[in-house]
């Protein structure tokens, strides 16, 4: 990203664009930028196998918003970038499925959501606002543990079946 110059403080009250005003703009911006979360914390990476991992859906809708197909933007054979809304009711679960190959970005709109990966011993939880990647071939599985629906948008890059 390029930096943009607005100018020195004498400019900007020359133009009548007080220096309050800028602040105040650029930390609205900065409050509304979803905080990346998603980390396993600290001394508790390991190889988790994720014995007992819940193989088949439970109280989750999963629609697909839109997609792009790859190869006619950037000339990526079989791959399409979509975007998902997927709603986990209490109690529902996300099964277990792997990012090989698959990278994506979750932002948690609304509610909680805990994520059990195969890179970590204990449950990660992902609040609204936050922004989870998943790359690296990870696998893992996601359980509603709130008392609310927890709604999530998912963008990834999928080959096409």
């Amino acid at each position: 990203m390029t930096p943009v110059s607005i100018g020195t403080k004498e400019e900007m009250m020359t133009r009548n664009i007080p220096l309050a005003a800028i602040l105040a703009t650029s930390a609205a911006i900065l409050a509304g930028t979803p905080a990346l979360a998603g980390s396993c914390p600290a001394g508790q990476t390991i190889a988790n196998p994720l014995p007992g991992a819940p193989m088949a859906p439970a109280m989750v809708t999963d629609d697909l918003i839109g997609s792009v197909d790859l190869q006619k933007e950037i000339e990526v054979n079989n791959r399409d970038l979509r975007l998902r809304r997927l709603v986990v009711q209490p109690g529902g679960i996300v099964p277990l499925h792997s990012h090989v190959g698959r990278p994506a970005l979750i932002i948690t709109v609304s509610g909680e959501v805990t994520e059990y990966r195969s890179s970590c011993a204990v449950g990660i939880v992902h609040k609204a606002g936050e922004v989870s990647s998943e790359s690296d071939g990870i696998s893992h599985w996601w359980k509603n543990t709130g008392r609310v629906p927890a709604v999530l948008l998912s963008a990834d890059v999928k080959a096409r079946d």
